[in-house]
């Protein structure tokens, strides 16, 4: 006699897993990014780079990564300021880029989380 096997598949509730898992991995991409960008933002007193925050709306499935400073736009944008060595204009932009495939592997290995047990 054959053992009986019964499979039940929730589909509601694996994507509600999966759609959970992947706002954590972007979450976890984005503290990633406003680190390494903190370390490059402009530094006079320290107010610009803990300005820096990670918002998390997981009702569009959005993350962001913001500094939240009157002068934070021309910091970053205006390439003709000078700034103490390691410092830079383009602080969030540029590790947008060279940080990619870190964020990358974080936000994967948080969507594969609900898949691996």
């Amino acid at each position: 006699m054959a053992d009986d096997f019964r499979l039940e598949w929730d589909g509601a509730r694996v994507l509600a897993a999966l759609s959970d898992a992947g706002m954590d991995g972007l979450e976890l991409a984005a503290e990633h990014l406003l680190q390494v960008s903190s370390s490059l933002a402009p530094h006079e007193e320290g107010d610009l780079e803990r300005s820096g925050e990670v918002t998390i709306d997981p009702g569009s499935g959005t993350v962001a990564v913001s500094y939240d400073r009157p002068y934070a736009v021309r910091q970053h944008e205006d390439m003709t300021l000078r700034h103490d060595d390691g410092r830079q204009a383009k602080f969030l932009e540029q590790p947008m880029s060279t940080e990619r495939d870190v964020m990358l592997a974080l936000a994967m290995r948080a969507t594969g989380k609900p898949l691996k047990g």
